[in-house]
C-alpha cells in the first residue's frame, strides 16, 4: 500500500483517508474549482490536495500573513486557498509559464467572489525570471509565505529565490517532494524530476538559514522556515 497520496485519489491506504477526512476544508468556491479541474482540465492531476492547501491556509493564518508567493498556478486551487486565508489587504502573486488554464478553468470560478479574487496577482512568464523581477524590484524580505509546485527542475532555483524574498519568520511550503514515493529508490533518481526533487530535499535539509521539515502530507510537504 502506498501512503503517498491526494485525498482526491483512489487509495488503498485507510491512513491517508482518515488523515485527509480530518484536515481538508473547502469552501463551496473551491470545491466547484476542484470538480472543474478534475472532470476537465489536462493533466488534472497537477491539482493540489485539498489537504495540503487546508494545511497551508492554517499557517497563512497562524503567521498573520499578507503577502504570499504561489510557484505553479494551474487552475488557480492553491492561489484561491491563499486569497481565501489572507487579510483584505492582501495580496497573491501566482506564477506560471502560460496562465491558459487559469484563465479556462479557474478565472470563472474564483471572479464569482470579487473580495477573494481581487486579491490574486497573476505573474504570466518563466517563474525564475520573475521572482528574479521581484528581487530587483527591492522585494527581498516582504513576503510571509511561499508555495512551490511548477517544473521540478527549477525546485532548487524556486527555493532559492523565495529564501530571499521571504521575511524572517516566513514559510515556505515545497509540493511533491516525496514524487509518489520515488524519491526514496536511488535507482528511480535517474529520471531528471526524481533526481531535482531529491536534491532539493537535501539543500533545504542541509541549509542553515532555515529550520526544515519533511512531511508525508499529500504528495510530500518540505516545509523551511526562514531563521
Amino acid at each position: 500500500m502506498s501512503i503517498v497520496a491526494k485525498s482526491y485519489e483512489e487509495s488503498a491506504d485507510p491512513v491517508v483517508a482518515y488523515c485527509a477526512e480530518h484536515t481538508a476544508v473547502q469552501t463551496p468556491l473551491q470545491a466547484e474549482l476542484q470538480k472543474e479541474t478534475l472532470t476537465n482540465a489536462p493533466h488534472s492531476g497537477m491539482l493540489g490536495a485539498p489537504e495540503v492547501l487546508t494545511f497551508g491556509e492554517n499557517f497563512i493564518k497562524f503567521l498573520g500573513a499578507k503577502r504570499v508567493l504561489d510557484v505553479g498556478t494551474f487552475t488557480g486551487a492553491s492561489a484561491l486557498a491563499w486569497a481565501l486565508a489572507v487579510p483584505d489587504d492582501g495580496e497573491v502573486f501566482t506564477f506560471d509559464i502560460d496562465h491558459a488554464n487559469y484563465r479556462k478553468f479557474g478565472v470563472p470560478i474564483l471572479s464569482k467572489c470579487e473580495k477573494t479574487f481581487k486579491k490574486i496577482k497573476p505573474v504570466e512568464g518563466p517563474g525564475v525570471e520573475s521572482l528574479d523581477k521581484l528581487i530587483a524590484d527591492g522585494q527581498s524580505g516582504t513576503f510571509d509565505f511561499a508555495f512551490i509546485d511548477a517544473d521540478k527542475a527549477n525546485y532548487s532555483n524556486y527555493y532559492e529565490k523565495c529564501v530571499s524574498l521571504l521575511r524572517k519568520g516566513g514559510v515556505i511550503f515545497v509540493d511533491n517532494s516525496l514524487w509518489d514515493g520515488a524519491v526514496c529508490d536511488p535507482a528511480k533518481r535517474t529520471d531528471p524530476r526524481t533526481a531535482a526533487i531529491h536534491e532539493m530535499n537535501d539543500k533545504i535539509y542541509q541549509d542553515d538559514r532555515t529550520y526544515s521539515a519533511l512531511l508525508n502530507l499529500g504528495d510530500g510537504i518540505h516545509m523551511a522556515f526562514k531563521k
